[in-house]
């Protein structure tokens, strides 16, 4: 009995000193999303839902912002790997003063975007003349929108910095802003009980139909160091899109329970306001006339070169 006593001894110490190997850690990234609850800024969380982006071992820290300045400055930092749903001109504002910005993929082209009003007499944009419009904060989409309304309908309005749809809601049924901003579903409720009218929608400008406005952007350095994270993140982040437009009943359900509103309404959003090829990632549209409009705007002081934007500009490839 003593060698086999003695073959239990060794195959004990085997498991003892060879455990089973632990499974790789996940890559961390963390990034800053503008507007919480848009359809558009919902990728990152219905793919998270969906396991898609655990698949691609990505472990994602979400921090929701109310604008793009403050979605930005983060990226800028490096405090951040990325920032979601920025101003295009914004980014461009911020790579022409040599801030280490990349963008990464496009994140909206054409805008859902809409301006609504609480005073009756206010109908369309040529009634906000003398009267004060909102939008997001400085450098954001938003303020690009409102700028295009001013100069393609020679209007007389004063634009007015209100933050997210939540505070601009509130400072239009407090009488602080004549005519507030928001995106689908925000504010279809209101609507419905006839609380607020839209005005104007953000295709009203010509400016905005066909470009994109609002980009995905990363830190340059970060951007150097974790290359194969990127990628990866981005083949994640497109999977996560056509996910978002299959015939999978949950991504509905995961949708309306993340802006707290009924699945019909849900569906509706995506259905009617957005189209897959707005939050398509793969081109920067319209860039020339961006770039005009960055230098009218004083955001940049000369259009960049064909080397700056395809330094600015590096889209991961699709794989």
């Amino acid at each position: 009995m003593r060698p086999i006593r003695n073959l239990h001894c060794l195959i004990a110490a085997a498991c003892f000193i060879a455990p089973a190997a632990p499974a790789a850690a996940a890559d961390q990234l963390k990034m800053t999303v503008g507007q919480r609850g848009n359809w558009d800024t919902a990728v990152l969380h219905l793919g998270e839902k969906a396991g898609i982006f655990k698949k691609h071992d990505l472990e994602l820290e979400i921090i929701y912002t109310s604008g793009s300045g403050e979605t930005l400055q983060p990226v800028i930092s490096g405090s951040v790997d990325m920032g979601f749903a920025v101003g295009t001109l914004g980014a461009m504002a911020a790579y022409a003063k040599r801030a280490p910005v990349r963008i990464i993929g496009a994140q909206a082209t054409g805008a859902a975007d809409y301006w609504y009003a609480k005073n009756p007499a206010i109908k369309t944009l040529k009634d906000t003349d003398g009267k004060t419009i909102a939008f997001s904060s400085n450098g954001s989409s938003t303020q690009s929108i409102v700028r295009a309304f001013i100069t393609e309908f020679k209007l007389t309005a004063k634009p007015q910095a209100t933050g997210n749809p939540a505070a601009t809601l509130t400072a239009v049924m407090t009488d602080q802003v004549d005519v507030g901003w928001a995106s689908p579903p925000f504010g279809l409720k209101e609507i419905e009980e006839g609380k607020i009218h839209i005005v104007a929608k953000a295709t009203d400008a010509a400016l905005v139909r066909g470009q994109t406005i609002r980009v995905v952007v990363a830190n340059a350095g970060l951007l150097i160091k974790r290359k194969d994270v990127f990628e990866r993140f981005m083949r994640a982040y497109r999977e996560a899109i056509d996910y978002m437009y299959s015939d999978n009943p949950q991504v509905i359900k995961d949708y309306a329970e993340f802006v707290k509103v009924p699945e019909p309404m849900a569906k509706r959003v995506r259905d009617e306001f957005f189209p897959k090829s707005l939050i398509n990632p793969d081109e920067i549209k319209g860039i020339e006339p961006l770039m005009a409009e960055a230098v009218t705007l004083k955001f940049i002081p000369a259009p960049l070169s064909k080397e700056q934007i395809a330094e600015l500009i590096q889209i991961p490839p699709r794989k």
